[in-house]
């Protein structure tokens, strides 16, 4: 909701109320001073502010009763059939993040044994997990692509009680089609298991790739522990709808790259030193977009334990 904006085109209004919030939550502000430091330097907004506000101006009828000048097309003007279907003007651009690393293996431990498994590829094997590792953090955490920070802001909500419970799941479920998986920290999928006991049920088990994993109506929950936990021993779950035919949460990467060892991670033979050590630059190129708002939801500041002193 919003509340003052009012308050914005008329220097001399006041406070008629105290609004206060009943759960955790985001909450935007703008300034008298912003506002009008902005209509200044935009001489379109600031002329669409004063249409709408000669607009809304009451004036007096002849009766003494005030009513609301209009001026939105002729009387008795018939509305247009059909739909129109939104679009954006300018699309947002996703640009690929870049991780790399150095890998660099002396050639006596490359040549220990030249089996189908020799050292270098081990080494390699143990650099492109560590490179996966930071990417898979970078895929929730990051400020511009990572998914706690961009989902829309209708499809964030609180719990109702603070540990997760199962209205907390169905409403995060309910706010999509097609929900693929939850995505929460080990801990909080404890504290879920908790919550449900309260109310004298459990998540169900699925088997997903051979393995029972916990449920929620038929959707898996997926430990993750790149989703970060707060002093507070607050934390988020996601929900999310997937793949590009669904419009849903899809991972992006480059194509087509050289020397290519994975999709969108490559690795580069960087010569050997004096040394007699070899150098192996190891590149991977990753964002994820979210193709439609409602593909991903958000359950934030779950409680899923006192805080430890």
């Amino acid at each position: 909701g919003r509340f003052g904006d009012d308050a914005l085109l008329d220097d001399g209004a006041r406070w008629g109320f105290t609004a206060t919030a009943a759960t955790s939550g985001t909450l935007l502000t703008l300034s008298r001073s912003d506002f009008a430091a902005l209509t200044s330097s935009a001489p379109s907004l600031r002329a669409h502010v004063q249409a709408f506000t000669s607009r809304s101006v009451p004036r007096q009828t002849r009766h003494g009763e005030a009513e609301i000048a209009m001026s939105a097309g002729h009387v008795g003007e018939a509305k247009l059939p059909g739909a129109f279907v939104d679009y954006e003007a300018h699309p947002r651009e996703y640009e690929l993040s870049v991780a790399q690393t150095v890998l660099r293996v002396h050639t006596r431990v490359a040549d220990l044994y030249n089996g189908p498994m020799n050292q270098t590829e081990e080494q390699l094997r143990l650099t492109v997990e560590a490179l996966r590792e930071r990417q898979e953090h970078e895929l929730i955490n990051n400020r511009e692509f990572g998914l706690l920070h961009n989902a829309a802001f209708k499809q964030r909500i609180q719990p109702h009680s603070g540990a997760p419970t199962p209205d907390d799941l169905d409403d995060l479920l309910c706010r999509r089609r097609g929900t693929k998986f939850f995505l929460a920290h080990p801990r909080t999928i404890a504290a879920i298991g908790w919550g449900f006991n309260a109310y004298g049920v459990y998540p169900d088990n699925v088997d997903l790739g051979g393995q029972q994993v916990p449920a929620w109506r038929g959707v898996p929950i997926l430990p993750c522990n790149k989703i970060p936990i707060t002093e507070d021993n607050t934390s988020s779950i996601l929900a999310m709808r997937t793949g590009e035919d669904n419009q849903g949460v899809i991972g992006l990467h480059q194509t087509g790259l050289p020397e290519e060892y994975e999709p969108g991670l490559s690795v580069r033979f960087m010569g050997m030193s004096e040394q007699a050590i070899i150098s192996y630059l190891v590149t991977a190129y990753y964002s994820a977009a979210v193709l439609l708002p409602d593909a991903l939801g958000v359950l934030e500041n779950v409680q899923i334990g006192r805080r430890r002193d």
